[in-house]
This record gives C-alpha cells, structure tokens and sequence, in this order.
C-alpha cells in the first residue's frame, strides 16, 4: 500500500541518522545466521516500514534496540540525549531489552504481559528479522528451539498487534519447521 503524502512527510521528517551511527557500536556483533547486529538493527526497521509503521519513537528505536542488550558498556546517555525523541526512545529500547537476570521465557513474557503496544509491535518486528535470518543457519536444534520459542511466545503477541506479521510470522514458522523436518530425513537439498 502507498504511503499518504502526510505519511510520507512525517517520514521525512524523522532523522534516523544519528541513531544508526550509534547503532554501528553493534558491528562487530556476529549472529548466528551471519551478518552483524547493525545489519539486524536497519532489517527490523525495514521491516516496520514494510508494514506501514512511520512514528519515529518505534523507527529510532528499531534501530538501537539491541545496544543495551548487547554493548554492556554503552553509555545509555547518548541515547537519552541524542535528539528530542531519545527519551521516549530509551524508554522503548528498555522494554524489549533482555536483562541479565531475566530468563528468556521471563523476558518474552513480560512484553507479552506488560509491554506497551509500540513495544510488541517492535518485538515481533525484530522476530520478523529474526526467523528470515534463520534460513542461513545450519544448526537444526537452534532453528527448531527458536521456532518452537516464536509459537510459544511471539504468536501471541502478534495476534494482538498486528494481523499481517502474524501471517508472515506463520509463515515462516512453517518454513522453519519444513526445513528442519527436511534435515532430519536427510532430503534437504539446498
């Protein structure tokens, strides 16, 4: 769908720049799936723009959202100071960052439960990402595990928030599952 001249003019407006040179701290972070974090960062706001979200607090954020998580010594005042936004966007980036004592089932369910609405818009965005990237992974137990967490936990979430993720996100939850499914019989060809 076309974006509104209104639309686009509030796109135009959000200068995302500054937030993505902070978000090139994340380079040397690998994944699993290859590629960096910084690359994970600009996918996860594609993804959003893809699905017609244009507030810039939820596209700022999109684009540092693992800083926290994953620079332990990254100075959290540069995000609070970076432009007007930055504290409503610190704020969003705190609610879908994993913290060192939260288990993985605790932290899923606390965006579920307790998350504000542009925070598990923003998750399942990131989980978007996440499960694309999945495709180039070659460990079938780490690609099942994390399939298997998107049903328990990211589903729910993106039945609440957004029907067109959800289709997507299923999606790709049955991609993953066929592929495993495939190594398992030995019938995959790449």
């Amino acid at each position: 769908m076309a974006m509104t001249t209104e639309e686009m003019l509030r796109l135009k407006s959000t200068f995302l720049a500054p937030y993505m040179q902070l978000a090139t701290a994340l380079i040397g972070k690998t994944r699993e799936g290859g590629g960096n974090m910084f690359r994970h960062q600009l996918d996860t706001m594609a993804t959003l723009i893809d699905y017609g979200y244009i507030d810039s607090v939820i596209l700022k954020a999109s684009t540092v959202h693992d800083l926290i998580e994953d620079i332990p010594d990254f100075n959290h005042n540069l995000l609070l100071t970076v432009d007007y936004d930055g504290p409503a966007v610190y704020d969003l980036v705190l609610e879908v960052t994993r913290f060192p004592q939260e288990t993985k089932p605790e932290f899923l369910t606390r965006i579920r439960e307790s998350g504000s609405r542009q925070a598990k818009i923003l998750k399942v965005a990131d989980r978007i990402s996440n499960m694309i990237s999945l495709g180039f992974v070659n460990n079938p137990e780490f690609i099942e595990r994390y399939t298997e967490e998107t049903v328990r936990y990211i589903l729910p979430i993106a039945e609440e928030v957004d029907k067109a993720m959800l289709a997507e996100l299923r999606s790709l939850v049955e991609s993953r599952r066929r592929y495993v499914s495939a190594l398992a019989r030995d019938t995959w060809i790449p």
